[in-house]
């Protein structure tokens, strides 16, 4: 069991580097380094096409993602129904993240309709295998174990992994871009270029794909008499299954509008350091701080769930990131402030994403009692498409601020109004503290499902299945 455990979180790891790789940072190579030189206001209108473009992606590929879940839902191979897309997905996707952290042979300089056209044709391929690796990686976590407690301690484990992969990044990135630029380019001091986020991105690329094959070779799942009640999902029926999971769609509503507001905050954070405080190199100790705050808090979900329930870490989690919210509000451009807000408004983050994903992962057995029907990988591609439904929209809000508050190429701190920090601070810090505590009212008040609710399922579903393989044998 150890090595299935290590194996799952290694992926994890790979998978939420490629994710904070793709997600948080690939706005700021594009709004810093991909167009420069043409003009303030024409770099900025570029960049704004290139993230226009990838939301436009990802909204439309987001509609297919339930029909890609389906798809795992229905594959048969002899390495079982997630592996090969965990595989494939890893090696596609990582080649993608690559490619697009490129100008195209200097397409995006000498031809900039022509860098349009094949950049969204590598990303739909790229979005597109990401998404079978995402759902497949996720939607393996019912099929390791149907006991709630197994699943805590694969979710904790998997979570501990994924929080030391993102965060991993944001102590990396810096010197990684830094140290590239200087290397292949020759600059000195904190000057980056195009070579060094390459480096940047082929390192990112890498640890996605070896994550990957641990998982793969590392994992196993498992057979029970509730997994095998499962029948093929007709394409044209994936939504109706979603949409008769009442604590599935409000789960949904409720991660979205907190995740949209983390990942906004998180993204823009990097801008802070290098446009508010004039600091970019400092930016790495976020990183270190939110690592090691993830070693304390992931391990610490197992505990106060036993104590407090899923539904007290969600809710409390979420009163906590408001304290953070409103010490960043208090800090200027203190970095010593902005560290301890900044630790307060992450430490309570991995263990709600945890009582988030095990809310999903339990409503499998949720629409299988209520629809008769389990669906393991059309269930869990929720929360791969909620994460990379905000994921798009904060990319496209972190260029809409980062432009309008003057906050792009090589402008200096000195040089941003006013009115821009104001600009700033209300999409960094004001309006994601709205959403976030939206969505812990949504939570406190329409999520029924329990884990002591979730065991009376799982034992009448149990019930009812014996009595009918009873049945059949009479």
């Amino acid at each position: 069991m150890f090595k299935q455990y290590t194996s799952y979180a290694l992926g994890a790891f790979g998978h939420d580097a490629f994710y904070a790789a793709l997600n948080t940072y690939f706005a700021m190579f594009v709004t810093s380094v991909l167009f420069v030189g043409q003009g303030a206001a024409t770099d900025a209108k570029l960049a704004s096409i290139v993230i226009t473009m990838v939301m436009v992606i990802r909204l439309i590929e987001i509609a297919f993602d339930p029909m890609i879940g389906g798809v795992v839902d229905n594959t048969q191979t002899k390495m079982g129904k997630f592996k090969p897309w965990i595989l494939w997905g890893a090696i596609i996707s990582s080649v993608g993240l690559i490619v697009i952290f490129t100008s195209f042979f200097g397409l995006a300089d000498s031809n900039t309709t022509l860098y349009f056209i094949i950049f969204a044709i590598v990303f739909v391929i790229l979005d597109i295998f990401y998404s079978f690796k995402d759902i497949a990686f996720w939607s393996m976590l019912p099929a390791l174990s149907v006991d709630s407690g197994v699943r805590n301690r694969f979710g904790t484990i998997a979570r501990f992994g994924s929080t030391l992969g993102a965060q991993g990044v944001a102590i990396v990135i810096m010197p990684l871009v830094i140290f590239f630029s200087q290397t292949f380019s020759g600059t000195h001091g904190n000057t980056q270029t195009r070579a060094g986020w390459l480096g940047f991105a082929v390192v990112i690329g890498a640890v996605s794909l070896l994550g990957a094959l641990a998982t793969f070779f590392g994992t196993k799942e498992k057979s029970s008499l509730i997994r095998e009640n499962t029948e093929k999902t007709r394409l044209r029926d994936v939504f109706k299954v979603l949409g008769e999971n009442d604590q599935l769609m409000w789960l949904s509503l409720s991660y979205f509008l907190f995740a949209l507001g983390y990942v906004v905050t998180n993204s823009l954070l990097v801008y802070y350091f290098r446009y508010v405080i004039g600091k970019p190199n400092e930016y790495s100790i976020v990183g270190v701080i939110t690592a090691v705050l993830g070693v304390i808090s992931v391990p610490l979900f197992p505990v106060l769930v036993r104590l407090v329930t899923r539904k007290g870490i969600y809710v409390g989690g979420i009163a906590m990131m408001i304290i953070g919210y409103i010490l960043f509000m208090l800090s200027g451009t203190n970095v010593a402030m902005i560290l301890i807000a900044d630790a307060i408004f992450f430490f309570p983050y991995p263990m709600i994403f945890l009582a988030a994903l095990m809310t999903i992962t339990d409503s499998v057995e949720y629409g299988q009692w209520k629809n008769g029907v389990r669906n393991e990988s059309v269930t869990l591609a929720v929360r791969p498409l909620i994460d990379k439904l905000a994921g798009a929209f904060s990319m496209g809000i972190v260029v809409l601020a980062a432009v309008n508050a003057g906050m792009t190429g090589n402008t200096k701190p000195s040089e941003i109004s006013a009115h821009g920090l104001f600009i700033f601070h209300s999409f960094i810090f004001y309006i994601p503290l709205v959403l976030i505590a939206v969505a812990a009212l949504i939570y406190q008040f329409k999520i029924s499902l329990s884990e002591k609710r979730h065991a009376e399922i799982v034992k009448e579903i149990e019930a009812k299945l014996e009595a009918q393989e009873a049945k059949k044998e009479n």
